[in-house]
């Protein structure tokens, strides 16, 4: 077997015995799974369930992580891996005293992509009429895009996305989800974060994670088979609550 077929084969992300505290308090607890290449993953939970901090420790930028965290066939931070993976935050990451463009084009310099790329992404993420708008001129939702088309810049191989559909208006939701499957389908692997338990039939497989637990791994149907729920809401609640507890 060749190195690029094992390369292939093996999971774009594999976490063992994933630990993190902060301050006094532990909030990953000895997390384990992985996530498969070419495929849209949620990372489903109530908010402060510790989804940022596990997409912080894949990006390797969460201090004081235990465990094993291998990105690519590497250690989570590895300077290698930096023009391989796209990281979206919960708060926009870019200039907001400079335009669209200006942003775009000042991080394709930075990440080496294409010419032509920041068309690209400005398509994708339908900023074209926006391009020479400051972005302190922007709403929240098209503040959160210009940080998505950021970091499509250059066809990562991996793309973290913590939230990237909060704020924003159902159809742009729709076609946000439509191109993270066209990337997949492509060969990009997509960890996406999302505390909308209805966005789980968006994605190819869920992770399921609450209070730092992680308390499922499996697919849609897999879940609802499982539990017999009619929803991955009502299977995360059957998963979570002690029987004779679960709301009907």
């Amino acid at each position: 077997m060749t190195k690029a077929v094992q390369g292939e084969r093996e999971p774009a992300v594999r976490i063992a015995g994933l630990r993190v505290v902060r301050g006094k308090r532990e909030v990953l607890h000895g997390l384990r799974f992985d996530v498969k290449r070419g495929e849209v993953t949620g990372l489903l939970g109530p908010s402060g369930g510790g989804k940022t901090t596990l997409m912080r420790a894949l990006v390797g930028v969460q201090a004081k992580v235990t465990g094993t965290v291998e990105v690519l066939g590497l250690p989570a931070g590895s300077p290698e891996l930096r023009h391989r993976i796209g990281y979206v935050t919960q708060a926009p990451a870019v200039y907001t005293d400079l335009t669209v463009r200006e942003n775009l084009t000042y991080f394709a310099a930075v990440v080496g992509a294409p010419a032509g790329d920041v068309e690209r992404v400005l398509t994708s993420v339908d900023l074209q009429a926006y391009a020479g708008t400051r972005v302190d001129q922007l709403s929240g939702g098209q503040r959160s895009r210009v940080s998505l088309a950021t970091a499509l810049l250059g066809s990562p191989e991996l793309l973290v996305l913590d939230e990237p559909t909060v704020g924003l208006d159902p159809v742009l939701r729709r076609d946000l989800w439509s191109m993270f499957h066209r990337l997949a389908d492509a060969g990009c692997t997509l960890l996406v974060s999302s505390h909308v338990m209805d966005e789980a039939t968006r994605c190819d497989r869920l992770l399921l994670i609450r209070d730092g637990d992680l308390v499922a791994d499996d697919t849609e149907a897999g879940l609802l088979a499982v539990t017999g729920a009619a929803d991955v809401e009502q299977a995360f609640l059957a998963i979570v609550e002690p029987p004779g507890e679960v709301a009907p």
